[in-house]
């Protein structure tokens, strides 16, 4: 037997590269990384499909390959293909970070392998991560006993608090056809996808109307929870919104905050794209109320420009996020009482929980906070600027004044439908990909949409983004809409 293990040991020996073997990769893709950066603000925002096959081809199995060889593959089929997230071109969606000392951290911890579900296991990381979250707690102003957990996503931090929101407010399954939810069409679907997955879906899901700037109507809320008590349904969980994906609308969380607490209601703010703006001069009071909400999702993936994979989920009352999660197991009795720190894995659905504090934690020691508030701050001024200078090109018309970093606006031609000529504007601006933007509906009318978050995005980028889009309507021919002329 002692033969058979030590071939087995043998064979499998390439997991653990010597020093040299791992200088070799190392180099080599540094070499290709550094690269790409040192050359971003030359590469697409967006590329149309390589053509290439050779990653569909690509299947694990006995045969392998050189380091050299598999990055030729990434290079020519994953780094230039769709999207490049890295790009200050890239303005579509809500754009994700990226920013490099996250990369490092990001290399640190999976060097490392950290485990940061439990305090026994790693008190370091458990500490860096809560530190992390009080310091976030503090910022939106929650008290000393409020808690919350790093997440993946926004996606994640929402279903967290919305199931420590069945759990604080007692809802069993018999009671879920009588309690009713309110949020706004506004709303992001993964408030819906986790309203599902939280059992929740058989809830009276109200849609609140809207006002002009697409905010919740108080009025209209007040008016849906009382019918709702008439008829013997219990209000149960509000649903707000600071900052929405389609235009950046803040919901009036202080007047929520209030019909929250006179309904004894859960109130969840989902401030995922927008939330981390309270840190600016020039807005930061427009998220005044957020403090007296009951959870919040907020992703460090978006305002603070990390990279792709972390969220926070924060709760008011931290014991009742360990209410809805905390579990034991016979097999975890040695963690028992070696507890300094609230456990990750006690506030979460995750268990296997990646040390991704550490990609947070690393860049705010390095550079502290004003950075990012400098960088949060041009944002929102960039955002201006592109309001202001497409309503002056004759033909477009702009949205809304912006109240985060989005835009929506449209171009109005002398001939042919709106929607089908701005389609063929959004498939021009692919094609050329320098700069890549989306689309969504509004109204019913089918809209273009920018939007300003990348930290790579600057003042050239948007001057970029204008020469091209007036490029593309000489191209396609396009005459403006004749203004209408008062008598």
């Amino acid at each position: 037997m002692r033969e058979e293990i030590l071939a087995f040991e043998k064979a499998s020996q390439s997991l653990d590269p010597s020093p040299d073997e791992r200088a070799g990769l190392r180099g080599q893709i540094i070499s290709h990384t550094e690269d790409f950066i040192d050359h971003i603000e030359d590469r697409k925002a967006f590329f149309s499909d390589s053509g290439g096959d050779s990653i569909k081809s690509a299947k694990p199995g006995k045969e392998t390959d050189t380091i050299e060889g598999i990055i030729s593959k990434l290079r020519e089929e994953l780094d230039s293909d769709g999207i490049n997230p890295a790009s200050g071109g890239h303005l579509g969606y809500i754009p994700g970070g990226g920013i490099y000392a996250s990369s490092l951290a990001d290399y640190w911890a999976a060097i490392t392998n950290r485990y940061a579900g439990v305090f026994f296991a790693n008190p370091g990381a458990v500490r860096i991560e809560n530190k992390l979250i009080r310091w976030l707690n503090d910022e939106v102003g929650y008290p000393d006993g409020a808690h919350g957990n790093l997440t993946s996503g926004g996606s994640i931090a929402n279903l967290v608090g919305i199931v420590t929101a069945r759990s604080a407010m007692n809802i069993k399954a018999v009671d879920i056809p009588k309690s009713s939810i309110y949020m706004t069409q506004q709303g992001h679907h993964s408030l819906d996808k986790a309203i599902k997955v939280a059992a929740l879906h058989e809830c009276h899901i109200r849609f609140v109307e809207m006002d002009e700037q697409y905010r919740m109507s108080i009025p209209s809320l007040k008016r849906l929870i009382q019918q709702d008590k008439e008829a013997g349904i219990r209000p149960f969980l509000l649903l707000g919104s600071a900052g929405t994906t389609d235009l950046g609308a803040i919901d009036p969380m202080d007047q929520m905050a209030d019909v929250a607490a006179e309904n004894n209601m859960w109130f969840h703010v989902d401030a995922a794209y927008g939330g981390f703006f309270m840190l600016t001069e020039q807005i930061g009071d427009r998220f005044r109320g957020m403090e007296r909400s009951d959870s919040i999702c907020i992703d460090p993936h978006k305002g603070m420009f990390l990279p792709y994979g972390i969220g926070v989920c924060l709760v008011r009352n931290g014991e009742l996020m360990k209410k809805a999660f905390a579990f034991k197991a016979s097999y975890l009795q040695d963690i028992e009482g070696a507890n300094e720190e609230i456990n990750p894995m006690d506030v979460s659905p995750e268990m296997t929980k990646h040390f991704r504090g550490l990609r947070m934690w690393l860049p705010l020691m390095l550079y502290g906070i004003e950075p990012f508030k400098a960088c949060l701050e041009e944002k929102l001024l960039l955002a201006k600027y592109f309001h202001s200078e497409i309503s002056k090109i004759p033909g477009f018309e702009a949205g809304p004044e912006p109240q985060l970093s989005v835009v929506t606006f449209r171009f109005l031609p002398e001939e042919g439908e709106p929607d089908q000529v701005n389609k063929k504007i959004l498939e021009e601006l692919h094609k050329d990909g320098r700069v890549f933007f989306s689309s969504t509906t509004i109204d019913g009318n089918f809209t273009l949409r920018l939007a300003i978050l990348s930290f790579r995005t600057h003042l050239r980028t948007i001057d970029l983004l204008i020469e091209i889009l007036q490029q593309i309507v000489q191209r396609l021919h396009l005459q403006p809409r004749p203004v209408a002329r008062s008598n």
